[in-house]
């Protein structure tokens, strides 16, 4: 790799405290052990961890740090979590607070509308939320789940955003349900997958944060980056869904560093800083309203697959060293 991935330093005092978070992906067999992982945390100032199962040593490492956390449910516990969901939450959650700072409970991840989990989703973020209400924790953590841009039928121009005919039944009653509890969407936002899926009429630039002008227009709103245009597109849909007060947070974002012609160390260290960068400025949709962003992901994760690309999202390598050299003033 290029000696520029020196140094790794999240002041998150800088982007504003509430909007930057880093997921804690394991699907690796070289990973350092999880107490050494919130100390990693904990020196660069992350505030904010995302972690796809209820690994009882994340959990434990965690007590005590203030670290707020995405607790993810994985999609083959849906079903029996729709069946009842009180012993999970007695033994993951209420066994850990308020040691451990739960912030949303993600119920799945990217389930596709078609997938045979699907009918589940919703089911177990209600008996989950029903189990937090019994608990008295749901005023401290929000039940949700997150989703990718595969249900959109629609994003482009952003203002046209709509989620696709077969999702829409999967997806309005969840919007509901998240909109009854004042519970955010987690969507999972890839202009990495979106250049490489169509380079041919997306520009890289676009996706980097380093277009010198607008690039998309969309009525008196300007785009000149994608991240901002696959945003905003997720409030449109959200909106004619039924959601128009609905959040978004934005669970996953990230560029690979090996893998392919454009997933390079130079422009995965180009998009993260310009992320983070971006961080405050919001969208042309919502200008001014910080982004609530978990960055995939602190590691590389050898066990990914079957893409060479899945296995160099990591900001950090196994040895917990720095791949890039961040700034954030």
């Amino acid at each position: 790799m290029i000696n520029n991935c020196l140094y790794l330093r999240f002041y998150i005092c800088d982007i504003g405290a509430q909007s930057l978070g880093v997921c804690n992906g394991r699907i690796a067999d070289d990973l350092p052990p999880q107490k050494e992982v919130v100390n990693l945390y904990t020196s660069n100032g992350i505030g904010k961890m995302r972690i796809y199962d209820p690994n009882q040593e994340v959990l434990q490492a965690l007590r005590g740090t203030n670290i707020e956390l995405i607790l993810g449910v994985p999609n083959q516990d849906l079903a029996s979590l729709a069946s009842d969901a009180n012993a999970w939450v007695q033994n993951n959650i209420v066994a850990f607070s308020p040691d451990v700072k739960f912030r949303y409970i993600a119920v799945g991840n990217e389930v596709k509308a078609g997938d045979a989990e699907s009918q589940y989703v919703l089911p177990a973020m209600q008996n989950i939320h029903n189990a937090l209400v019994s608990a008295q924790l749901d005023g401290q953590m929000k039940v949700s789940t997150s989703v990718d841009a595969t249900l959109l039928g629609s994003s482009y121009p952003p203002s046209a955003g709509s989620f696709s005919a077969a999702a829409t039944p999967y997806i309005t009653p969840i919007i509901n349900f998240l909109t009854s509890i004042g519970a955010p969407l987690l969507v999972n936002i890839y202009p990495y997958f979106a250049y490489v899926g169509d380079p041919q009429h997306i520009d890289l630039s676009y996706c980097l944060f380093t277009s010198p002008g607008v690039v998309v227009q969309d009525g008196a709103l300007g785009y000149q980056n994608i991240f901002d245009a696959m945003l905003d597109a997720f409030y449109y849909a959200v909106e004619g869904a039924g959601g128009a007060n609905l959040e978004l947070v934005v669970s996953e974002s990230g560029w690979p560093s090996a893998g392919e012609a454009s997933a390079t160390v130079d422009n995965a260290a180009t998009y993260y800083q310009n992320l983070i960068n971006h961080i405050n400025n919001g969208t042309p949709k919502k200008p001014g309203k910080p982004i609530e962003i978990y960055l995939f992901a602190m590691f590389d994760e050898d066990q990914k697959g079957p893409a060479e690309t899945e296995r160099h999202f990591g900001l950090f390598s196994p040895d917990m060293q720095p791949k890039y050299k961040f700034t954030f003033t």
